[in-house]
């Protein structure tokens, strides 16, 4: 049950019980935030001012990261299963007939016999340029993305308020809490919530980020305007199920895309980055198509049904900050930064934004680790907002200029379309390494293939172990047998540093337990906090299975019995993806954050393991309790 059902109302004023954390928009960044709360055992109370959730279009676009992180939530199987997967781009041009021009040099001369062709063909993201599991853009409307939160959320007894438009906030007098008031347009009735958070992810024109002192939006308006269409398309063009750009000059660029169940959106650029804004009466369905069909002729265009036409102007801006000085009041997705919805980042930068808060929040409300951990919000998200607008102001640039530039566009920023590039700097939370390894901090766990010592099953490391709000210590043991006694010390310094966080943190889920549903039967999640509530201990080894028993180990890695990997797959395995060439005499530690960044790692020679107590000490007493 929502935990503002119980509210008792006098008259038109409502007053419930408190809550943790109270977030404002049932959106992609909303729904991400107050999903993984609900799975933490943060209790939270999500409103919005819509009576339903998203029936159609929105955003549409799921980069590979963010499949990652639908997998590791174990909620992408039906996603996978319903939505189209776009592996490839083709790029075509139509020129002026029989005409050339020096400013068309991206292209080469049209003939009237050949007024439109393609100019070439892509993989979207190439192994050596992105190396992600799921190489390809999973297209999906909006709402069916936010049906998969939903559900699993109200299976662990979290519902959306609906109909719940957001007023105002303010301090409780000698409380750390905030007063926060909404309106139920339903019934007209004002209502009150107390709650320790207050997070907006309420859109471009967040009310929630006007009570965060000097957080307006910084940035550009342009005149680019674009008309957007999802339905069923009657064509005789021959690209229609790959992503598709096409480029006109003389009815401007068309972005192509598949989309569930036989669909197609149509990008329609109405006026250029230069050229005056479109009237936006002037911009109907009907306009958009004739738009489209120009751009597309000599092919023929004729929509059998449409189930969702929109409209937006280009505008690249970040918020000035993400969150109120005392660290109370947050802003997430839209909320924070705006730009194009050309390269499909929006909804996944968003929902990362929210992955990032969650884990924070969680660790700071159950008093597990210092409320300064919640200041790194701010500091890698702004970045990777500022990094956003940078990337899709050049991005809009090259799409008008043509398939030459824009190609070049994706190759140079492959990584950070993909969502792997989204990299943090030196912090708190990333400490720079002293060892040469590939995989640095502020990186993402890159993916590979390992064998689950266990049970023999081939599974991706990054993937294995579900998300449960834990850091993730991997030890890397290239040679077991010889490394044993180092192990043992390595483990006994876990042990020491770790065990009175553990203590802290068990107490507190014994207190306030973790969401659960049923669903979790099937995944057995407390596989992986049978050593500690907040740390799951991993190790991955070039030794072979044959080669030695889980009883030989340490025990607190025979308690992690489920998170013994032997890498002896990939001719590049997982020790060379994150070390490089880590010796056999030597041992690696790869500390991952619970949103799977890398927050720290190293590795020592085995005479030399017991250095890594203050290796260890240095990170996490630097921010938990």
């Amino acid at each position: 049950m929502s935990p503002i059902a119980d509210a008792e109302c006098y008259g038109a004023e409502c007053v419930s019980a408190s809550t943790t954390v109270v977030v404002v928009g049932a959106g992609p960044s909303g729904l991400m935030l107050a999903n993984n709360l609900a799975r933490f055992g943060t209790s939270v109370v999500i409103l919005d001012d819509r009576p339903d959730k998203t029936s159609t279009g929105k955003a549409d676009g799921m980069q590979p990261k963010t499949i990652e992180t639908f997998k590791q939530l174990r909620l992408a199987d039906p996603l996978l299963r319903n939505g189209a997967k776009v592996f490839d781009i083709s790029f075509w041009v139509k020129l002026l007939h029989s005409k050339k021009s020096s400013s068309l040099t991206n292209f080469q001369e049209s003939t009237t016999d050949q007024p439109m062709r393609r100019t070439g063909r892509k993989l979207h993201y190439p192994d050596h340029l992105v190396g992600a599991s799921d190489p390809y853009i999973l297209l999906a409307h909006q709402g069916m993305v936010e049906e998969v939160m939903i559900d699993d959320m109200e299976s662990r007894g979290v519902f959306v308020t609906r109909n719940a438009r957001f007023t105002s906030c303010s301090p409780v007098d000698g409380m750390d809490q905030l007063q926060i008031q909404y309106e139920d347009t339903a019934t007209n009735a004002i209502r009150t919530i107390k709650a320790d958070y207050l997070v907006g992810c309420d859109g471009a024109r967040s009310k929630v980020r006007s009570f965060i002192p000097d957080a307006d939006l910084e940035g550009e308006i342009t005149n680019a305007a674009w008309g957007v269409m999802d339905g069923v398309i009657d064509t005789d063009f021959p690209d229609l199920w790959s992503k598709v750009a096409l480029r006109s000059h003389s009815a401007g660029s068309i972005l192509l895309i598949p989309r569930e169940r036989g669909m197609t959106r149509l990008y329609v650029e109405l006026s250029s980055t230069g050229g005056e804004r479109v009237d936006k009466a002037k911009a109907t369905p009907e306009y958009v198509t004739q738009r489209a069909r120009e751009a597309m002729h000599p092919f023929k265009l004729e929509w059998k049904s449409v189930e969702w036409f929109g409209t937006y102007v280009v505008g690249q801006r970040v918020a000035k900050r993400f969150m109120d000085p005392s660290a109370k009041v947050f802003i997430a997705g839209d909320a924070g930064h705006c730009h194009s919805a050309l390269a499909a980042q929006g909804a996944n930068t968003s929902m990362h934004d929210s992955f990032n808060l969650a884990w924070k929040l969680n660790l700071v409300a159950r008093g597990l680790a210092k409320s300064s951990l919640l200041h790194t919000y701010e500091e890698e998200r702004q970045k990777i907002a500022h990094d956003l607008i940078n990337f899709d102001v050049e991005h809009c640039k090259a799409f008008s200029e043509g398939e030459t530039a824009l190609a070049k566009n994706f190759d140079d920023n492959i990584r950070f379309i993909a969502g792997f590039g989204a990299e943090y700097t030196p912090g708190t939370l990333t400490r720079v390494s002293s060892s040469p390894c590939r995989i640095q901090a502020g990186m993402l766990q890159l993916p590979a293939k390992v064998t689950r010592y266990i049970d023999a099953n081939p599974v991706d490391v990054q993937l294995d172990i579900p998300l449960l709000g834990q850091f993730k210590i991997y030890i890397f043991v290239p040679e077991l047998r010889s490394s044993l006694s180092a192990l043992n010390v390595l483990c006994e310094q876990l042990a020491s540093v770790l065990g009175e966080l553990t203590a802290h943190a068990d107490r507190s889920f014994e207190k306030h337990s973790r969401g659960h549903c049923s669903s979790d039967d099937f995944q057995q999640p407390q596989r992986y906090n049978t050593v500690s509530n907040i740390f799951t201990l991993a190790m991955v080894t070039k030794s072979s299975q044959s080669e030695f028993e889980i009883s030989e180990l340490p025990e607190m890695l025979q308690k992690s019995r489920w998170s013994v990997y032997l890498d002896d797959i990939q001719a590049t395995g997982c020790t060379e993806r994150w070390f490089g060439n880590l010796e056999a005499e030597s041992i690696g530690m790869a500390i991952v954050r619970p949103d799977g960044y890398i927050g720290m790692i190293d590795s020592w020679d085995m005479a030399k393991v017991a250095a890594t107590r203050a290796w260890l000490d240095s990170y996490f007493l630097s921010f938990m309790a």
